[in-house]
Formats: C-alpha cells, structure tokens, sequence
C-alpha cells in the first residue's frame, strides 16, 4: 500500500500550484466575508473549493452546479429554517422538541431531490441547508454564502488556464 497519489510523483508542481492557489483563493473570499459568525455554513465552502480545484473540469464543478447547488440549499434551508419555527408544526408530537433535528433532515433530504431534479447537484451544498437550520437563516448568511460561492466561480474562471484535474 503507497502512501502518495501515483500522479502526484510526476506532477508535484501542479498539486502543490492548485492547493495553494485553493488556499489564496479561500483566504480571499473569507477575508471579505463574516466567516466567523457562519462558521457552519461556511464550512461547506471549503468543500466546494475543495472541489472546484481539484477537479475544475468535472461537472459538480461547473457554475451550473456550484450557484445552482447552493441556491437550493439555501432555498431548502431558509425554507426548513421557518417551518420549525412554525408553532403548529413544532408542537406536533413527533416533532416537539426536536424541530431542529427534524427540519434539518427535512432539508438535507429536499435539497437533494431538488438539485438531482434539476440537475444541478453539488453535495457541499446540502449541509448548506441543514446549517442554515440548525444555525441561523438569515439576510446576511445569505448574502456571505451566495457571494463566497460566486466569487469561487469568478476566481476558478480566471484560473481555468492553469488549473488540471488532479483526481
């Protein structure tokens, strides 16, 4: 059993050039953002620039699926987010104090049906909607996310040239 990659040996360069260019990139985008208030949320962003270098030409990396991806997560969530707050849903006996618990679920799971019916599947962005439930759904959540997921797509779009897939 090897440790390393049998592509990493012959393109170091490359792998070392893509994660740090991965790094830059996420420290920009936290820089401008208030990540430290949506850390859980913001947590799932890593993952999508996780994605989006090391495999810039798969499909789950193309805009299509990153901004869709996490219009529906959030839409989920936000969603879900509200329906647990709902005091004639919260008291019923399944749900009585475990609404959180329950609408997070609700919404990992309609998140995921909603991106595979319209095609535009990104996994990072259904733990968007259970965070946005269990966290906090909110303008400004909002606003960090779809700009941190924009601005991932602005910045792999201005890398294409030089970023490869790596796995």
């Amino acid at each position: 059993m090897e440790i390393f990659d049998d592509k990493f040996r012959s393109n170091k360069a490359r792998y070392i050039l893509q994660c740090t260019l991965a790094a830059l990139s996420i420290l920009l985008v936290l820089l401008s953002l208030d990540a430290m208030s949506n850390a859980a949320v913001i947590a799932a962003l890593g993952a999508s620039f996780f994605i989006a270098f090391t495999m810039p030409e798969a499909q789950v990396s193309r805009p299509r699926f990153l901004i869709g991806g996490y219009l529906v997560g959030v839409g989920a969530g936000c969603l879900c987010r509200y329906l647990s707050s709902v005091p004639l849903l919260t008291q019923l006996p399944i749900i009585q104090g475990f609404s959180y618990v329950v609408f997070g679920a609700i919404s990992v799971g309609l998140a995921i049906f909603v991106m595979v019916i319209t095609n535009t599947e990104h996994p990072p962005a259904a733990s968007v909607a259970l965070g946005l439930v269990i966290n906090e759904c909110n303008y400004t959540t909002v606003l960090v996310i779809l700009v941190g997921i924009v601005s991932l797509c602005v910045i792999k779009t201005l890398l294409r040239p030089v970023l490869k897939n790596l796995l």
